[in-house]
């Protein structure tokens, strides 16, 4: 199944997901396996972790000032931005939610990627958000009397 995902990440042009599964295959291949359960438990809090500090250097080194950020509270193009990262993030936490529950549907998130790169000319963002979407989705079939 790894050696799957890395092939359905190079294809995506995904190399997060190549990238992970190869590193994952190592510590399977070199019997290091005993370390899955702690990057299970705490690997997505290190990645989120790296991912933020990622957007807060332009703080960081001053590239974004108090001046850039006013706007943000007096402009519709900032509170629609501010709405949008909320929404973003909340879609983030409910695609969490069903990857812990549903792991398996990570395949098809990234299939669906694929596609999405290769059909949709669209850019991968990752499986979280994909997974935000698709719990999104889910919760409207709940409420229209589909079944999921």
């Amino acid at each position: 199944m790894l050696v799957i995902l890395i092939v359905i990440g190079l294809l995506g042009r995904s190399p997060i997901i190549a990238t992970a599964a190869s590193i994952l295959l190592v510590l399977k291949l070199t019997a290091l396996e005993r370390f899955f359960p702690a990057v299970e438990r705490r690997g997505l809090e290190l990645g989120l972790l790296f991912l933020t500090i990622s957007v807060l250097v332009p703080f960081a080194n001053e590239k974004i000032s108090w001046r850039d950020v006013t706007p943000l509270f007096t402009t519709v193009m900032g509170l629609l931005a501010m709405a949008g990262g909320a929404i973003a993030t909340w879609m983030n936490g409910k695609g969490l939610d069903l990857l812990r529950a549903e792991p398996h549907i990570i395949v098809g998130l990234v299939i669906g990627s694929i596609f999405g790169i290769v059909f949709l000319r669209g850019i991968p963002v990752g499986p979280l958000m994909a997974a935000g979407i698709t719990a999104f989705v889910l919760k409207l079939c709940e409420w229209f009397g589909g079944r999921t």
